[in-house]
């Protein structure tokens, strides 16, 4: 147990390497097999993780026993435990979908996946913002090769985009680290915000311009606007499996400003506490205006999700920056469900490409798909989760947000969840009329549809059945979420527990 913080991080990464090896010599039998070996031993590892941070906490790791200012330290709080427990649960249906035959046309498929797992885990996990540079890094790596592998035409453009955004990206986040670390001589988060709280005035102005670099990159992480450019059609055009684990990654960079700038440019940060913050609230609506505006707009259904991504993490926004406990408490019961929701309306879109023939995720009346019934009946239960109908999670997310908005806000917030809501049942109630009921009642010509296949409605059910559990049990998964957001918001404790637990760490001399 005293190693628990690290497994999150080091089961993929050592599965990753394992099947690195094996796909050499072995059938694409042998790699799902123990791919899936790997992925029980981190879902064990991710519920064992969020049961231990329940009772603990917060937990502090320090690989290599190194001092905190000089390795690397892992802290697992509330906040980081469900964001691992979500990414595993997400990661189990897009790799059960992936091993009905996507796996094997991708080259080093579940390597990479299992890579991408260990730099997502390792970016919820870190405590330090130099290792969250490097985790982001993994994380993106794996998913250039995700998206690009036996990419075609239109997808190697989509992907060369996001290829170069997200280098960009990274640079400027190199550049924001190291202006910090010149002004605060340490890049761990915690000893950072002990020193941003009691830097002198002239290095303000520095350490104000890196963290300010440092918001840019998160926010172009989590597509915020203008910053979303990249993320629709790359999203659209990625394989249904890969583009349902994507549905995590926006979250990277919200969980990033989330930590980050409630640890360090929180309540106790002197002249630079809550710096930015204000900006975050309109940008957030601007983007679910944009967002729902997309999802009516949009031409192919794939589209239409990719948009919806993009409106989940514009709300997200709204209620992080809101700022109260009560409205990060209905973000992170939001977070996942958003994510299980979008993820498995990706997978139906390509369940509805493959069997429309050629009118694939197009919005456009063709010949009624056979099989309808059940695809028409799964996109019902998505489209009322995600639009925030109740009585499905979306609702109840949606609903704890609107009670935690302040009284001077509530007019205009509520005027842009709500809109936006009813935006999105607009375009999910035309992209379903027109896929499933406006139809041509001529039979399609050409060859049959292929039959659905059993484990990719299997891993599109599950996605969905997350959601019906969160609504079943969302008194327990609130009162958990409560309790994270009043963790996060406690940065005295949080400053206090690593240096009981690194003495190191001190408080610095004014």
């Amino acid at each position: 147990m005293n190693h628990l913080p690290v497994l999150p991080i080091l089961v993929p990464l050592v599965t990753g390497a394992l099947l690195l090896l094996l796909e050499r010599r072995h059938r694409t039998s042998v790699l799902r097999l123990w791919a899936w070996i790997g992925m029980a031993g981190l879902l064990a590892v991710s519920v064992t993780l969020l049961l231990q941070v329940q009772r603990e906490d917060m937990l502090v790791y320090l690989v290599g026993d190194w001092p905190a200012r000089l390795g690397i330290t892992l802290m697992v709080d509330r906040l980081s435990a469900l964001m691992v427990l979500t990414t595993t649960l997400l990661a189990i249906p897009c790799l059960l979908y992936a091993c009905a035959g996507w796996d094997k046309r991708a080259l080093h498929f579940h390597a990479l996946f299992q890579m991408q797992l260990a730099g997502l885990n390792g970016a919820f996990l870190t405590g330090d913002i130099f290792n969250l540079f490097v985790f982001f890094e993994v994380m993106l790596i794996a998913s250039y090769g995700l998206l690009l592998s036996g990419a075609r035409g239109a997808r190697i453009k989509a992907g060369m985009h996001y290829v170069v955004f997200n280098i960009a990206a990274s640079v400027v986040f190199l550049m924001a680290l190291g202006l910090l670390y010149g002004m605060l001589g340490t890049l761990n988060m915690t000893e950072m915000a002990a020193r941003i709280a009691v830097a002198p005035p002239e290095r303000a102005v520095l350490i104000q311009a890196g963290a300010g670099l440092l918001l840019l990159v998160f926010c172009a992480k989590a597509a915020l606007l203008p910053l979303y450019l990249w993320l629709p059609e790359a999203y659209a055009r990625a394989p249904a499996a890969v583009a349902a684990l994507f549905t995590v990654m926006t979250k990277v960079g919200l969980y990033a400003i989330l930590r980050v700038y409630t640890l360090m440019f929180g309540e106790t940060a002197g002249p630079l506490a809550g710096m930015a913050w204000d900006w975050l609230l309109p940008a957030g609506a601007a983007t679910v205006v944009l967002a729902a505006l997309g999802v009516i707009g949009a031409p192919r259904l794939r589209i239409s999700v990719a948009y919806l991504v993009l409106l989940s993490a514009g709300t997200l926004f709204v209620a992080f920056s809101i700022g109260n406990a009560g409205a990060i408490s209905a973000g992170l019961y939001y977070l996942p469900h958003s994510v299980f929701v979008s993820a498995a309306l990706f997978l139906l879109a390509d369940i509805i490409q493959r069997h429309r023939g050629s009118g694939g995720d197009y919005l456009v009346p063709i010949a009624s798909m056979p099989s309808k019934t059940l695809p028409a009946a799964l996109f019902l239960v998505a489209a009322v989760s995600i639009a925030g109908l109740p009585p499905l999670s979306g609702f109840v997310g949606k609903l704890q947000l609107l009670n935690s908005v302040p009284e001077s806000q509530t007019a205009w917030v509520w005027a842009v969840i709500l809109g936006s809501s009813l935006m999105t049942i607009i375009g999910l109630s035309r992209s379903g009329t027109r896929l499933f009921w406006r139809v041509d009642p001529t039979p399609p010509g050409g060859p049959d549809a292929p039959p659905l296949r059993r484990s990719e409605i299997a891993a599109t059910v599950l996605l969905l059945g997350y959601g019906v559990v969160m609504t079943i049990f969302a008194a327990p998964v609130l009162r958990y979420t409560d309790a994270a957001a009043a963790q996060l918001l406690d940065v005295e404790t949080y400053i206090q527990v690593l240096r009981d637990t690194a003495p190191q760490i001190r408080e610095p001399s004014r």
